[in-house]
């Protein structure tokens, strides 16, 4: 199924599910942002150790740009960590939040907010070669049907020698779902690739167990490690890392369990990866 990737019923539904996700995600523990209130950060250990990295000497005078950003905890813990940030969501409610939060913080003028869809950011944000780092992390591009073309703004945003930090669940791990396999396992449910989209009706939410959404129906896709990989070698980038970890920043199946920090992972045979993070450089 071919869509339109800047309009369409995809973007509508999806879009109308996470306005509505918002004010539950701001009230759950799920993202309880004390940590970020008390000065600190909510990166977790993950991109954490990505972004130490990167910038061994911190983030002080690097410009970020933040695809994808949600309400902007992240992107605020980039800004308090020394960084100028630009955050990029979809989502009015979301991008109303993100700059609650940055005057509440005292991070207004190093953390600014856009709504735009990722497929319009460049007419939203025009600032080509602009930026030292684009950052986009959790539960991305999952929500989005044509990643070449994602691969090829991130390209279009970055400075020479500037780099992507990507990190996402792992595509083999968007195949399982629930917890009627052995021992209460995920089952098999999705293809690892193809061009349909899965289109989702679920009133569930996942930072608030109790929730029942309205905006049930949602549009989500599957990326193959090779479309990825090869879109970003394809807009001129180069994976400088790629990892593949069996940790995950949040309980993805029932099985999997606390292994410390926020992270969880499988009880015991590492069935398949839960997660994976890149680095990718522009030329």
């Amino acid at each position: 199924m071919t869509v339109d990737p800047r309009a369409g019923e995809w973007l509508e539904a999806n879009r109308a599910n996470w306005d509505e996700r918002v004010p539950l995600h701001v009230a759950s523990e799920f993202y309880d942002r004390s940590a970020l209130r008390a000065g600190g950060s909510l990166l977790d250990p993950i991109a954490a150790a990505g972004i130490e990295r990167l910038f061994p000497d911190g983030l002080e005078g690097v410009r970020v740009l933040h695809l994808q950003c949600h309400f902007g905890s992240d992107s605020l813990s980039l800004a308090q960590l020394g960084a100028t940030v630009v955050g990029i969501d979809f989502s009015q409610p979301a991008v109303e939040e993100a700059r609650r939060m940055a005057e509440e913080l005292g991070l207004a003028e190093r953390a600014r907010f856009i709504e735009a869809n990722v497929y319009d950011a460049r007419h939203m944000l025009p600032e080509p070669e602009s930026f030292d780092l684009v950052f986009t992390t959790w539960g991305t591009i999952g929500w989005l049907p044509d990643v070449a073309e994602w691969a090829r703004i991130v390209a279009w945003y970055l400075k020479p020698g500037g780099r992507l930090y990507f990190a996402d669940g792992h595509p083999a791990a968007y195949m399982l779902d629930g917890d009627d396999g052995p021992d209460g396992l995920p089952s098999l449910r999705y293809a690892y690739a193809g061009d349909e989209p899965d289109v989702v009706d679920s009133g569930e939410d996942y930072a608030d167990p109790d929730a029942r959404l309205q905006h049930t129906r949602t549009w989500e896709w599957m990326h193959p490690l090779s479309e990825v990989l090869g879109g970003l070698r394809e807009a001129g980038l180069t994976v400088e890392e790629f990892a593949e970890h069996y940790q995950v920043p949040w309980r993805i199946f029932p099985a999997t369990v606390p292994q410390g920090h926020g992270l969880y992972g499988w009880p015991g045979t590492r069935w398949a990866p839960l997660s994976m993070e890149l680095v990718a450089l522009a030329p």
